[in-house]
């Protein structure tokens, strides 16, 4: 059985970092930027583990303003 993992894709000027999807992530792989902001002024989310992520979509669903999407990948 092949495995699954997931890759995340922010939309960061959009994103007016309201931590949902933060919070509604299993594995730890989204974290609001501490370093930068968007052109909006807000401290967006960005993916800081890239590698945890198994594509769960839960980020992406909570999120008010359908900034994320995320894809689906099979390992072999």
């Amino acid at each position: 059985m092949a495995k699954m993992r997931g890759a995340v894709v922010i939309d960061t000027e959009r994103c007016k970092g309201c931590n949902l999807c933060v919070v509604a992530c299993p594995t730890q792989t989204l974290a609001l930027s501490k370093t930068a902001v968007n052109h909006r002024g807000y401290a967006f989310s960005e993916d800081v583990n890239a590698e945890s992520c198994i594509g769960c979509t839960a980020c992406a669903t909570v999120c008010p303003d359908g900034c994320i999407v995320v894809y689906r990948l099979r390992e072999p």
